[in-house]
């Protein structure tokens, strides 16, 4: 007798990116058997006309054990996240893990330690213009190295929130990231418009180091300035050249973060010709206004944690990157309190399929499936999960293409967090996270630790 049955439901296959309609079995918190015959369990859930896959895979998120982004992540039908992207993460990262395995965790989670906040700020280098010294990059490459040997899943780097980094301390996080045959993670630093230097200078880190790289949400860095076309170019002969470089990318024609990083700098304002018109406040006592000079003053001034979104992207430059056979769909969801925040929170993936399969049909369901699942595990060597075998972990995702739509809006016309549609069933290591649409508490998931 298994414990669960998802009975006859439409089941990819990743591998071969087919589907058919069969019968899937759980036990013992791994998939048992995958079969036409009927499959005796103590329960049995119809999936008649719904889509039985992997438990998607958030490749660039920001979760990093908050309870409420978890919530929204498990309903969006997230089982596994990447954390400590842009540079932001913890240092101790076998605290950090020891932490979340004994409180426990609605997600499994991968970590990579992120240098551009976190290391940076560890060795003292405080003013995101400066380089660090010689000394404090060999430090950092020395905790980087320990956080690796802790278990984290590669490096991250945040250089928009870090300009002052040097070349230097770009080859240093490369090569201790080779070193482990763990990914580089890399937001990318944007001097001007149209500019693709940022590109040319980690592609050149990668080919020295000899270390794969992710672009991190690739639209939201070149989308809307003249830029995503050439960029999608330059991935293009990067990878034909032999260059293990990947990238993923949110579904939003806007982005996210904090009022007070070097983004939002004047000078940084305006070598990128954005307009105060086209951000909103995404948290805090101004949460849904339209941005203006003396409200930018006063947020960098007494709110500096404050969140805004800014407006610069194009709906069919997402779609041209995200067609890419090397792009994998992303959420850089973060914690926020409950009614404040990015939409992408609540809605990325439900937003993925809607578009990208049902109305544009610019890539099939099983393509879908399989660069939000199989992708993102094979690029971050993910043991043992993103595929429905048997053996395999059972973080399962059952949706219904016909319906999945995201519900979340901007927070000056909705609510940013409100949980999608049409996805009734996600399951993690064996048990229920959303059951029949309902977010159950649990706490199945698990750190995993290279």
């Amino acid at each position: 007798m298994y414990d669960v049955t998802f009975e006859n439901g439409l089941v990819i296959d990743v591998r071969g990116k087919t589907s058919r309609i069969a019968n899937v079995a759980v036990k013992n918190g791994v998939i048992a058997e995958i079969s036409a015959r009927e499959l005796p369990a103590k329960r049995t859930i119809d999936a008649s006309g719904l889509v039985v896959a992997p438990g998607f895979i958030d490749p660039h998120s920001h979760l990093d054990g908050m309870p409420y982004a978890g919530q929204l992540s498990a309903l969006q039908g997230i089982t596994t996240i990447v954390g400590g992207n842009c540079g932001l993460s913890p240092v101790d990262m076998a605290a950090f893990f020891d932490e979340q395995d004994k409180r426990g965790y609605v997600l499994n989670q991968l970590m990579c330690v992120g240098h551009s906040f976190s290391l940076r700020r560890h060795v003292s280098v405080t003013d995101h213009d400066a380089h660090a010294g010689a000394a404090q990059t060999d430090a950092m490459a020395r905790l980087a190295r320990k956080a690796l040997d802790d278990g984290a899943c590669g490096v991250s780097l945040g250089l928009d929130y870090a300009p002052g980094t040097s070349l230097a301390e770009i080859a240093a996080m490369a090569q201790a990231a080779a070193e482990y045959g763990r990914v580089l993670s890399v937001h990318t630093r944007l001097f001007t418009q149209n500019d693709l230097y940022s590109l040319y200078e980690m592609l050149a880190a990668s080919k020295r180091a000899n270390v794969r790289l992710l672009f991190s949400h690739f639209v939201y860095q070149y989308s809307g300035f003249g830029t995503m076309e050439p960029a999608i170019d330059v991935i293009n002969t990067a990878r034909e050249s032999g260059l293990d470089v990947w990238t993923d990318t949110g579904m939003y024609t806007d982005w996210a973060t904090g009022i007070s990083t070097a983004t939002f700098d004047e000078q940084t304002i305006k070598d990128n010709s954005l307009r105060f018109g086209d951000m909103v406040v995404a948290t805090g006592k101004y949460t849904g206004q339209r941005l203006n000079r003396d409200l930018y003053m006063l947020l960098r001034k007494k709110y500096p944690d404050t969140s805004v979104i800014c407006f610069t992207g194009w709906a069919e430059e997402i779609y041209a990157a995200m067609k890419q056979p090397y792009a994998m769909p992303s959420t850089d969801a973060a914690e926020y309190a409950k009614g404040e925040g990015h939409p992408q929170i609540a809605g990325s993936f439900p937003k993925y399929l809607r578009e990208m399969v049902r109305e544009q049909k610019l890539i099939s369901l099983e393509e879908a499936v399989y660069k939000a699942t199989l992708l993102p595990a094979e690029v971050f060597k993910i043991p043992q999960r993103g595929v429905l075998e048997e053996g395999y972990a059972a973080d399962i995702t059952v949706f219904d293409i016909n319906t999945v739509a995201e519900l979340a809006a901007m927070p000056d016309i909705g609510e940013p967090d409100a949980p999608p549609r049409g996805i009734p069933y996600v399951m993690v290591n064996g048990e229920l996270a959303v059951d029949s649409g309902e977010y159950m508490h649990t706490l199945s998931g698990r750190t995993i630790r290279y």
